[in-house]
């Protein structure tokens, strides 16, 4: 699902941590993902897992540390951030009357890409996520696996350099867990960087170049992990 070989973001993060208030989101935390390689953040709910993925994808400024992409500062509002991240953190935005298809379509013209192939690259998009066969159905139509399945494919398929998921096995069974993990591990043969948070310790051993343990911080204000 992407075209040859394309060097993927090298991001560092650097004592970052994040507070609100009087309460700490995330303690201090380092962590090194290079180009082509899948680094996988564990710890308990609460712990500020999603809040180290979502200070990677410059979807929040640290209260301490940085976050760089490629040697640039993490911010989404840069072109930088925008062109190369693409993110699975909470449910994306999907509209009620566009089927699956349609949502692909609309985001393969959105990077401009060529329309006369835009059929192929969405059936093998959605086929390569089990979903083949659903391209018509709308997304309030779909179950709760495939549903995440969906929100997989279409993060998948913008064009990006560094992927940032947040617990992608969610709602999966075993199965649909080990194909995630062979699509995580086809992408890091591409180049693209993978950083995600995970429960799983079966995909993390089948994924993980590395891991990084964010740890129990006690008085947690991010109940999302």
């Amino acid at each position: 699902m992407t075209a040859g070989r394309l060097l993927g973001c090298r991001v560092v993060a650097d004592e970052v941590s994040k507070t609100l208030d009087v309460a700490t989101l995330l303690a201090p935390t380092s962590l090194v993902a290079e180009p082509g390689s899948c680094v996988v953040v564990r710890g308990p709910n609460g712990a500020g897992k999603t809040t180290l993925l979502r200070l990677v994808a410059g979807l929040l400024a640290p209260t301490t540390g940085t976050v760089t992409i490629d040697d640039t500062v993490a911010d989404e509002r840069h072109r930088h951030t925008r062109e190369n991240v693409a993110a699975l953190i909470g449910p994306p935005a999907a509209y009620r009357d566009l089927t699956l298809a349609d949502h692909l379509t609309l985001v393969d013209a959105t990077w401009g890409r060529d329309p006369h192939t835009c059929a192929e690259r969405v059936d093998e998009a959605l086929g390569a996520f089990g979903l083949g066969d659903l391209g018509e159905r709308f997304p309030h139509e779909l179950s709760s696996g495939q549903g995440q399945l969906f929100r997989l494919s279409l993060t998948w398929f913008r064009p990006a350099r560094l992927l940032v998921l947040d617990e992608p096995e969610q709602r999966l069974d075993t199965d649909k867990r080990a194909m995630v993990g062979e699509l995580v591990l086809s992408r890091c043969a591409q180049g693209t960087t993978v950083l995600m948070a995970c429960h799983d310790p079966v995909l993390t051993a089948s994924v993980a170049d590395d891991v990084v343990d964010v740890g129990d911080i006690g008085d947690v204000g991010d109940p999302q992990g």
